[in-house]
């Protein structure tokens, strides 16, 4: 299933590998405090978000290990590639993912990186890991269907 992308989204960066290794509960939207040559580099389409995860620290979300890489033309200013990026939601919804990743031992993982409007936005996804088990199932399922519409092809 092909997702659309709505007019005025510009994606950046998609974090394709949390799909196999997560369920997905819930989704936010969290905009990402950037310095100007993080948001320079991230215009310029480069970022990584395939190891990334976000935790609270004092009330707060940030996110963790994500790689926005240096841009080239910026001079004494520049930024910390791996550095912690502060995000930006709602005290509710803040309260609410606190409480999920306390609560039911969830994480909270970045699942893309897009522009809308102007702005730097994050799609976070609250998600339980999936056992070897479940992948195994999961890699099943799309040789099935793959195998299915393959042999649906040559009969037609």
């Amino acid at each position: 299933m092909k997702h659309k992308t709505k007019p005025g989204l510009k994606i950046i960066s998609n974090n394709r590998k949390a799909k196999f290794n997560y369920f997905f509960e819930e989704f936010f939207e969290a905009g990402i405090a950037l310095r100007g040559s993080e948001v320079k580099s991230l215009r310029a389409g480069k970022a990584n978000i395939s190891e990334s995860y976000a935790y609270d620290h004092n009330g707060e979300i940030f996110l963790i290990n994500s790689h926005i890489p240096s841009y080239k033309e910026s001079s004494y200013n520049n930024h910390n590639p791996r550095d912690m990026r502060k995000l930006l939601l709602n005290r509710k919804e803040i309260n609410k993912v606190i409480g999920k990743i306390n609560r039911e031992g969830l994480t909270v993982i970045p699942v893309k990186v897009y522009f809308k409007k102007g702005k730097a936005k994050v799609e976070l996804a609250i998600a339980k890991g999936k056992k070897l088990y479940d992948k195994r199932l999961v890699k099943k399922k799309r040789d099935w269907q793959r195998d299915q519409a393959r042999i649906l092809s040559r009969n037609k």
